[in-house]
């Protein structure tokens, strides 16, 4: 369980709020506008909201920022969030930071510097789903690991796959990649070396991005 702060009660972090407690994380939400605020004790228990500026120091030590895991900044306001983020990391020292991005545009701001360990631009995740599922067929990125550095991706066996009849084993796999599992025919396979892939086999894999053209060669 992960003690977590979250600075905007709009939407988005209400919606975190709700599923980080039904998952047994304790939680703090903080916004200062007062029909937010009545929103909130409304659908959060009551503990758990908190009325205040969420740059303000002050509100943040109140809120117990000093026990936080995770802060997440996720206000309307790029400003604010940058303001908070640098708050949360230099002056508090959170283990992890987590921002919104809001305008596309500012994304380049959202970095190391200002204490952000996790950009979120809903604009450019948006975009790339809507990319990846119109690539019928090409490798999907599922999730990404270790802040950005690995992925996991699927990637679906077509009839004329050069990986297909050959062993696990004897696969010239990237040296900085894993067979996680392979889907067939609805049933989830744990790989081992003997194993050889069909058309139509679903393939999760955890790669670097180095190695990612090399496995999509590969599995194509």
């Amino acid at each position: 369980m992960f003690f977590v702060i979250i600075v905007g009660g709009g939407k988005v972090g209400s919606h975190l709020a709700k599923l980080l407690l039904e998952e047994g994380h304790e939680v703090k939400i903080i916004d200062d506008r007062p029909a937010v605020i009545e929103r909130l004790q409304q659908e959060l228990p009551a503990a758990a909201v908190i009325a205040g500026d969420g740059s303000s120091p002050t509100v943040l030590e109140a809120a117990g920022i000093h026990q936080a895991k995770v802060l997440a900044a996720v206000t309307a306001q790029d400003e604010a969030n940058l303001v908070i983020t640098t708050l949360a990391r230099f002056e508090f020292n959170v283990p992890r930071v987590i921002a919104r991005v809001n305008d596309p545009r500012n994304a380049w701001m959202f970095n190391a510097e200002m204490g952000v360990d996790v950009a979120l631009n809903q604009a450019d995740i948006l975009a790339k789903l809507i990319a990846e599922e119109m690539s019928l067929g090409d490798m999907m990125t599922l999730l990404k690991l270790r802040r950005g550095e690995y992925s996991l991706v699927e990637e679906k066996l077509r009839p004329n796959s050069k990986a297909l009849g050959i062993p696990l084993k004897d696969m010239p796999l990237p040296a900085t990649c894993v067979i996680a599992s392979v889907i067939r025919k609805g049933e989830v396979l744990i790989p081992r070396g003997n194993m050889t892939f069909e058309a139509g086999d679903e393939v999760l894999a955890v790669v670097d991005d180095a190695s990612l053209p090399a496995l999509r060669a590969l599995l194509s």
